[in-house]
């Protein structure tokens, strides 16, 4: 395996890993340990090019120190990124990336995302210890989807509460952009509240499962911005969020799973604020699943009902957010920006300035 180390301002440790014996190509980026070790997830993605790619990793690792900040898992933040076709996956390849993520010493612990499932990281776990999200018959806290979800649909009641008055989601009408391991189960979840659904997805399959299952009714992915609702729910890919679907949105509230939605943080948060919409910060709303591994690495182990309680809290988190965008006249963005950077800070403070930095490989 050929691993190139790359020199990114801002961020702890990047590197480029080539196994010609499997044909992987991937990203690891570690973004900030001041909290702990780096967790975040490990996404498969047939990425048009490496540039792309290295772009994702970056900007999904930093989401993930903002993410960790303010869900106080005592984590740091990174992410890695396989350049596959979902349909090339192999044991070999995530053996493989086991051997990669293994170079980082627990300086990076890698879980669960975009088309790796448990099976995947078992294939992992074969050639690193520093995996989490494993199922929960071997120690771990299993798929770690159910709790985004849980969390997300939390943060849309929390939302809605602070933009109509009430969390009452029965009648109200939400597009949700995705229906996949997560966006379908805050659909059910929406259904179950009386919510009418809107729903798009580019994989078939998603798509039927909502419509007979959800009773949604399903739009073209291009369509779906136009939908005229209380809440937009973005929970496929990031980026969704940008010069050409903002003026698009007919909705109230923006709240949804899809990691890193605005695809420029200020500028495109400052236009859903000038458009009268309160955008719920992804890194807050979406921080379930991570708070759900994350307790796999406190002493005693994997705690549910101890997690799911952290979890819920996020529609807490998200209410002081909007209070402080409020109150500052800032967006909403800049608000969880302000919340995850005093956390960092404290941590700094504490440590002081002769202290040494974080210790790669503890636990939180």
């Amino acid at each position: 395996m050929n691993i190139t180390p790359l020199d990114v301002p801002g961020y702890e440790k990047v590197a480029r890993a080539e196994d010609p014996e499997t044909g992987l190509v991937a990203f690891i980026a570690v973004h900030n340990t001041a909290l702990g070790p780096a967790l975040g997830g490990m996404r498969l993605w047939n990425y048009r090019s490496e540039d792309s790619a290295q772009w994702d990793v970056l900007r999904l690792a930093r989401g993930m120190t903002f993410k960790s900040a303010v869900a106080r898992t005592g984590l740091g933040g990174g992410k890695s990124v396989i350049l596959a076709d979902p349909a090339d996956k192999s044991e070999r390849l995530f053996e493989a990336m086991g051997r990669f993520v293994d170079t980082f010493k627990g300086m990076y612990i890698t879980a669960e995302d975009v088309n790796v499932g448990v099976a995947d990281l078992m294939a992992v776990k074969k050639q690193t210890a520093h995996v989490t999200g494993l199922p929960q018959e071997v120690g771990g806290s299993g798929n770690p989807s159910p709790y985004t979800a849980r969390g997300t649909f939390v943060g849309i009641q929390a939302t809605v509460q602070a933009a109509f008055g009430s969390a009452d989601l029965d009648g109200r009408v939400v597009a949700l952009q995705g229906a996949g391991s997560v966006g379908f189960v805050v659909g059910q979840m929406l259904k179950e509240q009386g919510a009418k659904l809107y729903v798009s997805d580019v994989n078939l399959e998603n798509v039927e499962r909502a419509r007979e299952e959800l009773g949604a009714e399903i739009v073209e992915p291009a369509d779906i911005y136009g939908v005229e609702c209380d809440v937009y729910s973005p929970n496929a890919l990031g980026a969704t969020l940008n010069d050409k679907t903002i003026p698009n949105l007919k909705c109230k509230v923006v709240a949804g799973a899809a990691n890193n939605q605005l695809e420029d943080e200020d500028r495109h948060a400052a236009m859903l604020k000038g458009r009268g919409i309160l955008y719920a910060p992804d890194y807050v709303i979406n921080a379930g699943g991570i708070i759900n591994v994350s307790l796999e690495l406190q002493p005693g182990g994997y705690d549910e009902p101890a997690a799911c309680l952290k979890i819920d809290n996020i529609g807490q988190a998200l209410t002081s957010v909007y209070e402080t965008a409020k109150r500052e006249d800032i967006t909403t963005h800049a608000a969880a920006q302000e919340v995850a950077e005093a956390v960092l800070a404290e941590v700094s403070t504490a440590q002081g300035p002769d202290s040494d930095s974080h210790e790669a490989g503890t636990t939180a």
